[in-house]
């Protein structure tokens, strides 16, 4: 038997692996192109939607003014030579946006121009009429003060006016729409003057605040200075504290006699040093050169040369005449005088400097007990000095206030007499010479982007929402069945196919009488896949079922065993659905035996086969006067068996039109007695749970299910849903015939 793509096991449960509700491209193409009237016409309604407000709505035109926000302007009478100084702040640009939009700006527009009887504003818009209207007729309305329709006025004008930065430049654009080209202009001129006024006023009178403040201040801190100036000499006069050039006196004095003892202490060791060294040669031969040299005296040296004289006498005249020669003798005399003379001179020498060491001493005691009383008297004025040095540091500090104070006070004077604002206009309003709004052409792109974006959205909603099925990759994914076909709508009546069509041909043989309609060619398809499920097993006895009622799968019988009859082969139709017998009414109306009394004898059913003079089909209707309670048993009894053994006997193609699944359990009480099952599902109509439902209910019997088949497709749809398969798909189908 043929095996349908599925991944069904004997004793599982039903599963369906497929998740049909992901949206990839090509499901998404597959929607756009199954729901393109959908989307059209969401597309049309928004477009005439904007085209007929774009055609109604009340024209506004648009005139801007440019405004240039250069704080540096203000800085010429700024000392600052800051490099940072000369930025602008980008706050302070967007500070600016909200000066031009702010409430009191417009405000005073309004009183200036009398805005509050123009009609623009005060009447407002359509909607407004309303609710005042309504508001009148139910007696609630109160008369309306001059501050309230000032605010009215001021809103309605805010909802017209923009405001908004250049880039990242410091040019302002001021916006303004009215109904009048030159209303419009007008106002955005009065907003801006009133804001270039409005920036002069604010920059005076905070000028002229600050001016009042710092003069109020540098007068306090000029009394405050002078007090503390009064302090520091006070308390100066109070403690004897005299100041000089250099700081003060006592400081400057301890200063100087600590500089005279370090100079009397230098003396006082040079003439001990002198002292010491007199003292040490007097002992010595003073005619020596060493101590001579060493004296640097000029009597010493004058002594020391006749010394010297006489010596080379003395040493010439002993050589001559001998030491004792009186000569020699007299000038030994001499010599020993010089000699007395120099030490009588040494003498004299280390008296000066034994009396110079002496003055020296006295002097440095006596700088010594200077400084001593100096150091006392400064340590006993140490205090003072600290609490000094305080005052002194708040009078410097209010000193300094004050000049600073004073100095901002004369430049906040000279600012408050010179015009100069942050901001100048570089672009008056003129006035527009066409409307800003409405724009046709933007709306009509608005409204054809917003067409598409809910039509797609629709689309796709509707498509992933929905709970039915259309093609066959929904049906496959969704059964894991393979999908046998589509079977286009034949007609559009509701009773299963009952009524005539345009031939005057029942639906039932519609496969006859258009053999080449693509309604045909699926069944064939459908036959094909039965027969390819007979190559593996005897497959004789197939039963048409459904998931509900009226999905057309009694009309589908009828058809495929036509099909099957005209092929030649013997082929038996049973109408199995004991409940309706609407297969009976289509091809025979006028049966009085059938498929019940066949069970009573199942060799001799022959009686009650109806044959068809055209396809040569064999049918067994159901004759039921009343409803049987017992239908299922009764089409699973082992009569039921023994028929069905008869007919295969007989017929190649045994087709059994079954009740629905879901409403009575017949199809599957004679599960056991078929070999093959043909499944049809409603095209756009049968529910995926019903369907799974199903087949759970079938899940016995899901190996002996050959695939589904689509039923009643709109064939608009369906040509749509297949226009990838090109223009020439259909051209092998005739559809009349």
């Amino acid at each position: 038997m043929y095996q349908p793509r599925s991944n069904f096991e004997p004793g599982q449960p039903v599963t369906f692996p497929f998740n049909t509700a992901v949206l990839t491209f090509e499901r998404a193409v597959d929607i756009v192109r199954r729901q393109w009237p959908l989307i059209a016409t969401v597309v049309g309604c928004f477009l005439a939607l904007v085209l007929a407000y774009a055609l109604t709505a009340t024209p506004y035109y648009t005139a801007s003014v440019s405004i240039l926000v250069d704080t540096r302007q203000a800085q010429i009478l700024s000392k600052s030579t800051d490099a940072n100084s000369t930025l602008i702040d980008p706050g302070f640009v967007e500070s600016q946006v909200e000066i031009l939009s702010s409430d009191d700006l417009i405000r005073s527009v309004v009183d200036s121009m009398n805005l509050t009887s123009d009609r623009e504003y005060v009447e407002g818009d359509l909607l407004s009429h309303v609710i005042g209207a309504v508001v009148s007729a139910l007696g609630l309305a109160e008369p309306e003060s001059k501050d309230f329709v000032k605010r009215m006025v001021v809103a309605a004008m805010k909802k017209n006016l923009k405001v908004e930065r250049v880039g990242v430049t410091y040019v302002l654009t001021l916006s303004f729409k009215s109904t009048e080209p030159e209303k419009a202009a007008r106002i955005a001129n009065a907003l801006s003057d009133q804001y270039m006024v409005g920036v002069l006023e604010a920059k005076y009178q905070s000028t002229k605040r600050a001016s009042e403040w710092l003069q109020r201040r540098s007068a306090e801190l000029q009394q405050q200075a002078m007090d503390a100036d009064r302090a520091v000499q006070t308390f100066k006069a109070q403690n004897n504290i005299v100041g000089t050039s250099k700081g003060l006196m006592s400081e400057q004095q301890l200063s100087d006699v600590n500089t005279q003892l370090i100079q009397a202490r230098a003396a006082t060791a040079e003439a001990k040093a002198r002292l010491d060294r007199i003292n040490a040669v007097t002992d010595q031969d003073l005619a020596q050169p060493t101590v001579t040299d060493a004296l640097n005296n000029t009597v010493i040296t004058r002594l020391r040369a006749q010394y010297l004289d006489l010596a080379a006498q003395y040493s010439d005249w002993s050589n001559k005449y001998g030491k004792d020669h009186q000569a020699a003798i007299n000038l030994a005399s001499r010599m020993q005088e010089l000699r007395r003379a120099i030490k009588d001179e040494v003498r004299r020498i280390a008296d000066a400097y034994k009396s110079d060491y002496e003055i020296a001493r006295s002097r440095e005691s006596s700088l010594e007990g200077d400084l001593n009383k100096l150091v006392g008297e400064s340590g006993s004025a140490s205090q003072a000095q600290v609490k000094l040095r305080n005052l002194e540091s708040a009078a410097d500090t209010y000193r300094t206030l004050y000049n600073n104070f004073l100095q901002q006070l004369q430049e906040a004077t000279q600012n408050q007499s010179f015009p100069i604002s942050e901001a100048r206009i570089i672009s008056t309003a003129q006035k527009p010479d066409k409307k800003s709004w409405p724009r046709t052409g933007l709306l009509l792109l608005g409204g054809l982007v917003g067409g598409l974006c809910f039509g797609l959205g629709g689309a796709v909603a509707k498509e992933l929402l929905t709970e039915v099925l259309r093609t066959p990759v929904e049906v496959e994914g969704e059964t894991a069945l393979q999908c046998l076909g589509t079977l286009p709508e034949i007609n559009s009546d509701g009773l299963d196919g009952s009524a005539s069509d345009a031939l005057g041909g029942s639906l039932a043989r519609y496969a006859l009488e258009h053999p080449f309609s693509r309604f045909a060619e699926t069944l064939r398809n459908v036959k094909t896949a039965v027969d390819l499920a007979r190559l593996s097993r005897e497959t004789n006895v197939i039963a048409i079922v459904s998931s509900l009622p009226k999905e057309g799968k009694t009309t589908v019988a009828a058809n495929l065993a036509h099909l099957a009859s005209l092929t030649g082969h013997r082929t038996l139709l049973i109408d199995g659905d004991l409940h309706t017998q609407a297969l009976t009414r289509k091809l025979a109306p006028h049966a009085k035996t059938g498929l019940v009394e066949a069970l009573a004898e199942p060799n001799q059913f022959e009686r009650h086969v109806q044959v068809d003079r055209h396809s040569k089909l064999n049918f067994l209707p159901s004759v039921v006067q009343t409803r049987l309670v017992n239908s299922a048993d009764l089409l699973a009894s082992p009569a039921m068996a023994d028929f069905l053994k008869a007919a295969r006997k007989q017929y190649d193609y045994i087709f059994v039109d079954l009740a629905p699944v879901l409403p009575v359990t017949d199809a599957k009480a004679v599960g056991h007695l078929i070999d093959a099952i043909i499944y049809v599902v409603e095209w756009g109509k049968t529910r995926r749970a019903a369907v799974h439902e199903s087949l759970t209910e079938l899940d016995v019997f899901k190996n002996k299910i050959v695939g589904i088949v689509l039923n009643r497709a709109n064939p608009k749809t369906l040509k749509r849903i297949e226009s990838y398969k090109g223009r020439h798909y259909s051209d092998y189908y005739i559809e009349q015939s």
